[in-house]
């Protein structure tokens, strides 16, 4: 957002080129850019133009502001799978909730802590933003499904995940409660995934690291198991889970509270940063 105007840019050493500016006409959001494969095209006209704004004149937002569906998948690390000690091994298919896009931030916006619940927690995640559509995608297929990365502290409100028997998504949802960001890295090819180092800090502390390469199940068989039941769409996000260390799994739990500031941070991807913050 830059003067109340939602837009659309590239982020370089220098600043924000604004792309929305000068492509409205083709591509006016930045839907249209991943709906049309145009990560690439955009690149090669950018590289050339010099920033129209620093990055203190903008606010940044979620990346994808609308997606139809936001799909988060729980307990994708050994070491979470661990942190049960329910003695039982790694399950065959992923864990899934949804999460709705009021539930995010952007880079730079304060996580709420709602006035219900003081055990608002903290969940750094890679996420990854559909560019193709697709039902039922093999494995082999799958990510050539994939336009970008981005980064997600997934944030939870964990009594509130324990309200039902089954059900944790209330917990996952109030608004404002997690963040996406800081903007969207187009993917290239399986490399640029195979090994990411992916870190969480609360006030510069180290609380979770591990790496993609440790996944209990990978981005392909995620996006395989998700399509199986529902069509995946350009702009559909899916969070792919976080390593252990979340402040629940602290004795006793440490929760966020207003001042602390947590980090995301992963390799090729850039640092997702948030303070807390009390609901107004």
């Amino acid at each position: 957002m830059h003067a109340e105007r939602a837009g659309y840019g590239l982020a370089t050493d220098g600043g924000i080129v604004d792309l929305s500016a000068r492509y409205e006409a083709r591509w006016p959001t930045l839907q249209q850019v991943v709906d049309e494969h145009a990560f690439a095209a955009l690149q090669e006209n950018a590289a050339r133009l010099s920033p129209d704004l620093s990055l203190e004149e903008i606010r940044f937002t979620i990346p994808s502001l609308l997606p139809e569906k936001i799909i988060c998948v729980g307990v994708n690390f050994p070491d979470r799978n661990a942190e049960y000690k329910d003695g039982k091994e790694a399950p065959a298919n992923p864990s899934l909730f949804p999460r709705f896009a009021r539930s995010f931030v952007g880079h730079g916006q304060p996580l709420i802590r709602p006035p219900e619940s003081e055990q608002l927690d903290y969940e750094g995640e890679i996420a990854i933003v559909i560019g193709k559509a697709g039902r039922r995608i093999a494995e082999r297929d799958a990510l050539d499904h994939i336009a970008a990365l981005t980064l997600a502290n997934e944030g939870s409100i964990r009594d509130w995940m324990r309200h039902a028997k089954f059900n944790v998504t209330q917990g996952k949802n109030f608004d404002a409660s997690g963040a996406i960001g800081p903007w969207l890295v187009p993917y290239t090819d399986e490399a640029q995934i195979a090994d990411i180092a992916l870190t969480t800090r609360v006030n510069g502390e180290v609380r979770q690291s591990d790496r993609t390469s440790r996944m209990i199940f990978s981005f392909r068989k995620i996006i395989n198991y998700v399509s199986t039941f529902t069509t995946l769409v350009p702009g559909d996000i899916l969070i792919t889970g976080t390593p252990t260390g979340a402040g629940a799994r602290f004795d006793p739990p440490v929760w966020l509270k207003p001042g602390d500031i947590v980090e995301v941070e992963a390799d090729g991807i850039g640092l997702l940063r948030n303070a807390i913050a009390d609901e107004a």
